[in-house]
């Protein structure tokens, strides 16, 4: 099997820093492990997969890894419908396989998050199974249960994402229960404290493992209204944040089944228990929202979540001033701390969504660069740093129930899934010796890890060099920012940090373009990362998809 080699510089020690604070600014690598690397040769990802690319992460320069779930679960999902939340799930190994991993990791100065889904369980679940008996036993108010109308049909009008009425029919128990996601994703009840209570408990078990935080997926959909009102139609000009508008879930207000306000009392909860373990972070997913900013500004508000990230981006608007409003609205509360993608296991990948796959050698190194430039801690997904683009998956292949539900229009998330390509020679890409879970797409071998570790120029090679240079750039890791007005498809901002100020002026076309500097005083152009933007007489030069920056006090 190839393992691609390390840069001389990341097989060295690099053990955990001291600074409680690192996620302020720290990149964040995401892995969806069943497309990772599959050591046992079934098809799918494994915990060992991850272990054994250690290095090559490292050599990334990120600072820490989130991993997708690999929780006990059948898989109705694809790991974010969990059975057990304090084991490996045997597709992914074993909790020892997790241990090796946290090890390996810590040791060469990467942290890892883990993905947690706790707004609801698997209904393979033993608390589910409980629950579902009847209405007497212990846990039969562990999820959201409700009488039918007297006609027979669902207590409320919600609907679930995935497609549907959001209630399912019990007949034991002559109810319907709650299900936001397919119906064998059960909500959990929130309002009962002892929900509550085992849940902290999940997140003390990993804590005490010695995990670096947790990505909180659904981190908003925990609690629903316990009055059961209907929700309201979607006002005109109005739109559900992160929800494609084929899906009728986009035609209501959310405002009952999700984002109620008991929720940000539980991530105070959570937060006081992440705080006994320092060095610890958390990262929200609050997404089907009508007003994001004010939603994240209450979800990372003091005493809550350490940072959370807008789904603004991981949509299909490209251009300047798009980053530009994006980035100024989670700006209006300087005490809050965003973290943004471009990509991730939801969305199509970015280079395909905003329409630049005709040139991802250098649209896509651009992208990276922006990203890890903003004001924020930035998520990298898996395949980013090589400039892939969203695979073709037909519909006989595809295994997104979301996918299949709404195809044609809405082809699911299969395409942004599809295995790493780790050699261009090998079959399957190196990703595994057996049939893959996901096709590996043709495409994606010219662009496959060893091609690129040999060239210099190549996308890797160059993400690696901007996060080594980055590392070095204070003002980029824990900054504020300022916009600049500039010209379409110029963005322009500064950093500043302690006194210290930096230009960061980036060019998302395919042509040459120009920024103005001359209002900015005595200024010196920095080198070092990659980009070819120089000064030229009272301005900066950008060539297609290129970034300039400079010093300037």
């Amino acid at each position: 099997m190839f393992v691609p080699p390390a840069p001389a510089d990341a097989n060295a020690p690099r053990q955990l820093g001291g600074d409680p604070d690192w996620w302020r600014g720290g990149v964040i690598y995401q892995i969806y492990p069943r497309s990772f690397l599959d050591m046992n040769g079934d098809g799918v990802g494994d915990l060992a997969g991850v272990a054994a690319r250690l290095d090559y992460i490292a050599s990334l320069g990120v600072d820490a890894i989130w991993i997708s779930p690999f929780f006990t679960s059948p898989m109705k999902d694809f790991g974010y419908d969990v059975a057990d939340y304090r084991d490996v799930d045997p597709m992914f190994g074993t909790l020892e396989d997790f241990d090796a991993l946290l090890d390996g990791a810590h040791r060469r100065g990467v942290r890892v998050m883990l993905d947690l889904v706790l707004s609801h369980t698997s209904d393979k679940h033993p608390w589910f199974q409980e629950s579902r008996i009847d209405r007497r036993n212990a846990r039969h108010d562990w999820y959201v249960w409700a009488d039918p109308e007297p006609d027979g049909t669902p207590p409320t009008n919600w609907l679930s994402i995935f497609g549907g009425s959001a209630w399912e029919w019990e007949s034991r128990r002559r109810q319907y229960y709650l299900h936001n996601f397919l119906t064998s994703q059960p909500d959990l009840n929130f309002h009962n404290p002892d929900v509550q209570e085992a849940m902290l408990d999940v997140a003390r078990f990993w804590l005490e493992r010695g995990v670096d935080g947790f990505r909180l997926d659904t981190a908003n959909m925990y609690f629903h209204d316990a009055e059961l009102r209907n929700n309201p139609p979607i006002a005109p000009g109005m739109s559900v944040n992160g929800i494609p508008e084929q899906n009728p879930y986009s035609m209501q207000q959310p405002l009952y089944n999700i984002n109620r306000p008991e929720n940000l009392g539980f991530m105070e909860r959570l937060r006081a228990l992440m705080d006994r373990y320092p060095g610890t972070a958390s990262v929200g997913e609050v997404g089907a929202v009508t007003n994001m900013y004010k939603a994240l500004e209450d979800y990372t508000a003091p005493g809550r979540l350490h940072m959370a990230y807008s789904f603004d981006y991981l949509n299909d608007s490209y251009s300047a001033a798009h980053v530009r409003r994006v980035s100024e609205g989670m700006a209006r509360q300087p005490d809050n701390w965003p973290s943004w993608a471009f990509s991730n296991h939801d969305n199509m990948r970015v280079l395909s969504r905003w329409r630049l796959s005709q040139d991802p050698r250098r649209a896509g190194p651009m992208l990276t660069a922006l990203l890890t430039s903003l004001r924020g801690s930035p998520c990298l997904y898996q395949g980013e740093e090589l400039a892939l683009t969203e695979a073709v998956v037909p519909f006989e292949l595809l295994q997104d129930p979301y996918g299949i539900r709404f195809w044609p229009d809405f082809k699911g998330r299969d395409g942004c899934r599809t295995p790493m390509p780790w050699s261009a020679s090998a079959a399957h890409g190196g990703f595994s010796d057996g049939q893959p879970w996901l096709p590996m797409p043709p495409d994606h071998l010219d662009r496959a890890v060893d091609l690129q570790h040999r060239d210099p120029v190549s996308p890797l090679n160059r993400v690696r060099a901007f996060l080594k240079w980055r590392r070095g750039q204070p003002a980029l890791l824990k900054g504020d920012i300022a916009f600049h007005d500039a010209p379409e498809p110029v963005v322009a901002f500064s950093r500043r940090h302690d006194g210290s100020s930096l230009l960061c002026v980036f060019n998302l076309g395919a042509g040459a373009a120009s920024f103005d500097t001359g209002g900015f005083g005595p200024m010196s152009p920095l080198g070092g990362h990659g980009f070819g933007g120089a000064m030229e007489g009272a301005g900066a030069r950008l060539g297609p998809f290129d970034a300039f920056f400079a010093a300037y006090q």
